[in-house]
């Protein structure tokens, strides 16, 4: 691999973590700002008490998420995902040159 393709691939895997981390941190404000708009629907007196349970269910999902994401990156899950893409393609090449060499073989080598 030359330095042009690492430098490219460094340039991309940094892209994609701004990218990341640009959208979960618009997601957590987004997140941060609807809990916020019901916790002030909670105090207006007509409406008191109708956004608790969405409030804890979001809680318990959103801390049940970020656990799972949090596990996820220090048991090294995104590390080589690709790995695993590529074995696939390799089996299917071995195979396709198998099912090439029986047939290449004639009929009576088929089972």
């Amino acid at each position: 691999m030359s330095s042009t393709d690492d430098t490219t691939g460094r340039t991309t895997r940094r892209i994609i973590h701004v990218f990341f981390i640009t959208a979960c941190l618009t997601a957590g404000v987004m997140f941060t700002f609807k809990l916020h708009e019901f916790l002030r629907t909670i105090k207006r007196d007509e409406l008191v008490g109708f956004a608790h349970d969405p409030i804890l269910i979001y809680a318990f999902v959103a801390t049940g998420f970020l656990l799972l994401l949090g596990w996820a990156f220090m048991t090294g899950q995104f590390r080589g995902i690709e790995q695993t893409k590529l074995e696939m393609l390799e089996r299917v090449e071995d195979q396709e040159r198998a099912e090439r060499e029986l047939f290449a073989a004639g009929p009576e080598a088929r089972p």
